[in-house]
Parts: structure tokens; sequence; C-alpha cells
């Protein structure tokens, strides 16, 4: 297990990334799910989504997902507070020949403005290069505006606007160096 600082960026060991980053939130472990966490990601994914609903008028994709076959496929990442195992947040996410696709971004509300999200998404682009990919993939809905100001924030670029079904998307790209 690797420990790390504030300002050191982050890197994995294996499958766990030990964080310190005390003035900006709780120490954590981000690490593989296992087959006991399926229902924490499901509370924490209805949680975190569960208010796009009425605003998107459906429910979001990430609220339907199989947690248990994602879980068992290694696509799933918890952030644990290091002190309790509480897990605060997660990440889904899948890798392709030429980027590692990010289907998913979680933390618990209790957890917001803690750094969660913005070292969970440095564990992305560390897993993205541990991967052998140039870039990072996601994207959002286009009612979910709020996630429109945040991705730019840490580098990802539109790459385009498509409908997909009944969800109006915008995509995204982050390239690594």
């Amino acid at each position: 297990m690797l420990t790390l600082r504030k300002g050191s960026g982050c890197a994995q060991v294996g499958t766990v990334l030990t964080m310190t980053d005390t003035d900006e939130g709780p120490f954590l472990e981000i690490r593989a799910a296992v087959a006991a966490d399926v229902r924490t990601v499901k509370d924490i994914t209805d949680t975190a989504y569960r208010h796009y609903i009425e605003r998107i008028g459906r429910v979001p994709v990430p609220m339907e997902a199989d947690h248990a076959a994602n879980v068992a496929a290694g696509k799933v990442f918890v952030a644990q507070e290091a002190g309790t195992g509480r897990v605060i947040g997660l990440v889904v996410v899948e890798v392709h020949e030429d980027h590692l696709f990010l289907d998913s971004i979680a933390v618990r509300p209790d957890a917001h403005g803690k750094g969660v999200g913005r070292r969970l998404l440095g564990f992305v682009d560390e897993r993205a290069r541990a991967s052998g990919v140039p870039e990072v993939r996601l994207y959002t809905n286009a009612m979910m505006w709020e996630n429109q100001k945040i991705y730019p924030k840490y580098g990802y670029e539109v790459v385009e606007r498509r409908v997909d079904g009944p969800y109006d998307r915008i995509h995204y790209r982050k390239r690594l160096d």
C-alpha cells in the first residue's frame, strides 16, 4: 500500500490507492469493490443520481445498472475512509483498446465538497495510464448541467452532443500525457 501526501498527486499500487489530504478531506483508500460492497454501491449510486429523475424525466442509467455484474467484472472501485472503512464514493470504469470509459462517478451527499470526486477522477486518470490507454472518455446527460461545469476543470473537453435513444448526452474526453 502506498501513502500519498497532499500535493503529491495519486498513484496506484495493486488495486489499492491510499491518499492523505488532511486540508481537503478525509484520508481515503480507493480499492476494487468486492461482492460485499454491492448494496453500498447501489445505495450511493441511487442517492447520487435520484435528484436527476424529475429533471431529465426518467431514471438515470447508472441507477439501472447491474451493480453485482459490474463489481464481479472488476469495473467498480470504491473510495473509503481509511480510519472507518466507510465507503463514501465510487467509480465504474471500463477499459477499451484505445480509451478508458468512465461510466459513472458517485459520491455520498455528506461527503460532497471534501475532494472525494476530485480524487476519484485522479484515480481514473491513473487507472487509464496503468492500462496503457491514451485517454479517458465519458458522457453526461445534457440536463445534468452541474457536470458540464465540473469536467472541463479537470481537463475534459467536449467531443460532441448526441441523442442516444431517449438520452441527450454530452460526450467528453481527456487526453493523457
